[in-house]
């Protein structure tokens, strides 16, 4: 670095986007390696933020690198855009990227960071998803050396994780994974696509958008490209189950605020004890409901 180079910074004292760009450098070039490796996790060097790790920093990092004046920006947490997660991510980037614009509608964005959901409505090519993502190797559970599992994943060696899935099935009868559920990418590879409900995995297989996946504590970066196959790992005759929020009589339970039947539901325990259901997705939730109400006054 030359000694009498100064970064450019706006009237706040810092760069655009809180990192320095050399910060900014380094990640997209590990960017592009990861997403010309699909789901290889590509170590980096993930910088000091100002935030505990653990809260969204590795994500962070690859909104605030990929960035720029004119996109806008859509923060999500576990579907919601106003949880405190979410509020206090998006209010960051607003400070720190002036003239980017924030949205909490899906459509609008350009660039979505989301922690525990994909979206419910589908994304399109002119988009980009950025998971957040706390423990990027799903062989942690079978092997704790890091350079063992690195020849694992090399070798296309998983055979120690479907040994742990097999033991599932045999003690369950099903395998019991709700989240983090192991899917190969590309054919080889086998991630762990951050803390997504098995719902969220079949949307990442042949995905229009690309699709981002950072881990700060972990230092590692990883990707799956647009139109890349992305396969939950099974076997031949235990197929993959999504969870389908049917009740007793088997009939499929309806979101109680916008009646959706095809969304992710979230259970909801009111003050009697009684349980409602209600969509993940606050937009799309607030879509549904908008819809319905323009329906309903239409039709009187």
């Amino acid at each position: 670095m030359n000694p009498g180079y100064e970064l450019p910074q706006d009237e706040a004292g810092y760069s655009f986007g809180f990192l320095d760009e050399f910060a900014k450098r380094e990640i997209r070039r590990t960017l592009l390696k990861a997403i010309s490796i699909p789901g290889y996790q590509t170590p980096y060097a993930s910088r000091e933020m100002p935030m505990g790790r653990g809260f969204g920093t590795g994500g962070l990092q690859l909104t605030l690198s990929l960035i720029g004046p004119g996109d806008t920006l859509k923060v999500i947490d576990q579907g919601a855009d106003d949880s405190v997660n979410a509020v206090n991510l998006r209010h960051f980037v607003e400070l720190t990227c002036p003239g980017v614009d924030t949205t909490e509608r899906t459509h609008e964005a350009t660039l979505i960071q989301s922690r525990h959901r994909i979206p419910e409505r589908a994304l399109t090519e002119q988009q980009v998803l950025v998971l957040q993502v706390p423990y990027p190797d799903p062989l942690v559970i079978v092997e704790p050396s890091e350079a063992r599992r690195k020849v694992m994943h090399g070798e296309g060696d998983y055979s120690r994780l479907l040994t742990k899935l097999y033991e599932d099935i045999v003690q369950f009868d099903e395998i019991t994974i709700s989240h983090r559920y192991p899917t190969r990418i590309n054919g080889h590879y086998v991630i762990d696509p951050s803390p997504i409900p098995r719902y969220d995995v079949p949307r990442l297989h042949q995905s229009r958008a690309l699709v981002l996946l950072g881990a700060g504590r972990e230092k590692k970066i990883y990707a799956v490209p647009p139109y890349t196959d992305a396969m939950p790992l099974v076997f031949d005759d235990v197929p993959f189950r999504i969870e389908d929020f049917r009740d007793g009589q088997g009939h499929r339970r309806a979101c109680s605020r916008c009646g959706a039947t095809d969304s992710f539901l979230d259970e909801m325990i009111a003050d009697d004890g009684s349980k409602t259901w209600q969509c993940s997705d606050s937009d799309y939730c607030n879509e549904t409901l908008a819809t319905r109400t323009a329906q309903i006054e239409v039709t009187a």
